[in-house]
């Protein structure tokens, strides 16, 4: 199974390409869409949009695991981050790309194997268990490699095989 992973945004937008088999995952490309800083809203999503549509062409992912929003003190930011993460969403859903959403403590739950582990935790673990010689930077980057993890290991659950599947909102 190939997943994409999201770290939704709208100036930083994660992404990576697992392969998982067997319980064996391989990373096969991990990074960052940008958009520029200033240019209107519409444009950023736009370029999200286009961009994250020709990733989806390039590798052809079975699905796409995604983060769920968690809104901290700043509600602005949250709400451009949602318009970023709608536009992602939409993208998958327009080729064809099952979508899967945890939240952040999932992802960690998954990684770490502790829900409200720190972020040095969870990258440490990403690095550990796909044997990478360094880390996946940016930290975006390595947020989506983790999202990834997470769906490729709740994915092949004994709960998941039975009809249940408590990782997903879908």
């Amino acid at each position: 199974m190939r997943i994409l992973g999201v770290d939704p945004g709208i100036a930083t937008i994660g992404f990576s390409i697992l392969d998982a088999d067997r319980g064996r995952q391989t990373l096969q490309s991990c990074g960052v869409i940008t958009t520029p800083a200033g240019v209107m809203l519409s444009s950023r999503l736009e370029s999200i949009h286009r961009d994250l549509s020709d990733l989806i062409r390039a590798y052809s992912p079975d699905c796409m695991a995604v983060e769920e929003l968690f809104f901290n003190t700043n509600i602005t930011t949250g709400i451009s981050v949602a318009h970023g993460r709608g536009v992602i969403l939409l993208a998958a859903y327009q080729l064809g790309v099952e979508i899967f959403e945890y939240t952040p403590s999932q992802v960690k739950q998954a990684v770490v194997g502790y829900g409200k582990a720190e972020k040095k935790q969870v990258i440490d673990m990403v690095t550990r268990i796909l044997h990478l010689s360094a880390p996946p930077k940016p930290d975006d980057a390595a947020d989506a490699v983790a999202i990834a993890l997470c769906h490729a290991r709740s994915s092949t659950s004994l709960l998941r095989r039975g009809g249940f599947d408590p990782c997903s909102t879908i």
